[in-house]
């Protein structure tokens, strides 16, 4: 045997070939290299390729300027030793009213960033029907806050992140409810137009940073998460259309006694 040689058990199969006690042997780092190699040099290098992303409309640019503002107030509640969350109303491209929750701050409950951004708006636009605003959420409403939302008739509900547990749509179906619609139409007018998972990545890395182990016990519980999957392809954030509400002949007598008054 040659000085470059060792010795090798008979029977023992090297890259489909049968070695016997006098072939001589590859390091392993060298041999796992020329194998990856060889793959390459055939298949070509590995790659994973992302979906091409879909053209946005004006709309969907909207939505992502608006919740891009939503989220950057969420982080400055966390940053003032608040929960997470905040809301902005807006009517087209102008922010009418914009808040963070005020729980902790306030030592009260009833303090969520929805039904604060809703009390600014109407006293901004000094009327209580919002039915040409959008409401803008980093977290789905809950149903303390979905309530007011339809008494507001606000046309328009984006958020960033679903609650299943807690959600006025998601778990209750307020937000979606077209029965209270029909029942009630000059208390809740239209249903309104719902848009869920809007900038969700972004929404989810300001409750981590806020609190990592408390978002860890969050995500695992399943309190909170987005429209799709991690393992599941980029999709455009989910949209439900508005639905016109049943035209009632209380709803006609109140907007005509309305229209009296102010005249």
């Amino acid at each position: 045997m040659g000085c470059h040689e060792q010795a090798q058990p008979a029977g023992v199969l090297r890259q489909g070939r049968h070695f016997n006690q006098h072939t001589p042997l590859r390091p392993a780092g060298r041999a796992l290299r020329w194998k990856i190699a060889a793959i390459v040099s055939v298949c070509g290098p590995i790659t994973r390729h992302a979906t091409p992303a879909m053209p946005r409309s004006p709309q969907q640019l909207l939505d992502e300027r608006m919740m891009a503002r939503c989220i950057e107030l969420s982080r400055a509640a966390s940053d003032a030793g608040e929960i997470p969350f905040a809301a902005l109303i807006c009517r087209g491209e102008e922010i009418v009213a914009e808040a963070t929750n005020r729980v902790v701050r306030d030592s009260d409950i009833t303090r969520h960033a929805e039904l604060l951004a809703i009390s600014e708006a109407q006293k901004v636009l000094g009327r209580r029907i919002l039915n040409d605003c959008a409401i803008y959420t980093n977290v789905e409403p809950c149903p303390m806050c979905s309530f007011p939302i339809r008494e507001a008739q606000i046309g328009r509900v984006v958020f960033a992140m679903r609650s299943p547990f807690m959600g006025g749509m998601s778990r209750w179906n307020i937000l979606r409810d077209r029965e209270i619609s029909d029942a009630m139409p000059e208390a809740f007018g239209d249903v309104p137009e719902v848009a869920s998972g809007v900038l969700v990545h972004d929404a989810e890395k300001v409750w981590r940073n806020w609190n990592p182990i408390g978002w860890g016990v969050i995500r695992y519980r399943g309190l909170l998460d987005r429209p799709q999957s991690d393992s599941e392809p980029v999709r455009e954030p989910e949209e439900f259309p508005r639905v016109r509400r049943k035209r009632r002949l209380l709803a006609e007598l109140m907007a005509l006694h309305r229209r009296y008054r102010r005249a």
